[in-house]
């Protein structure tokens, strides 16, 4: 029984990570196309904010299978 909640813990992870990255990747193309002079502040933003998602679902992984 444990390893199925886990499972469906990684899998909430995921689902919420790609949510994530989905809407910070559509927003910064939605930003680029509104002021395209600022393209290089907000491509490094929107792949910094892309890493951190990515670091809190990984986190949130490795305690659904360790925890």
């Amino acid at each position: 029984m444990t390893g199925s909640i886990a499972a469906i813990g990684a899998g909430i992870a995921v689902i919420g990570a790609g949510l994530g990255i989905g809407w910070i990747g559509g927003k910064a193309m939605e930003s680029i196309a509104r002021q395209p002079e600022a393209v290089n502040d907000i491509r490094s933003n929107m792949i910094l904010m892309a890493a951190l998602v990515e670091g809190a679902a990984l986190i949130a992984i490795l305690l659904s299978f360790f925890v």
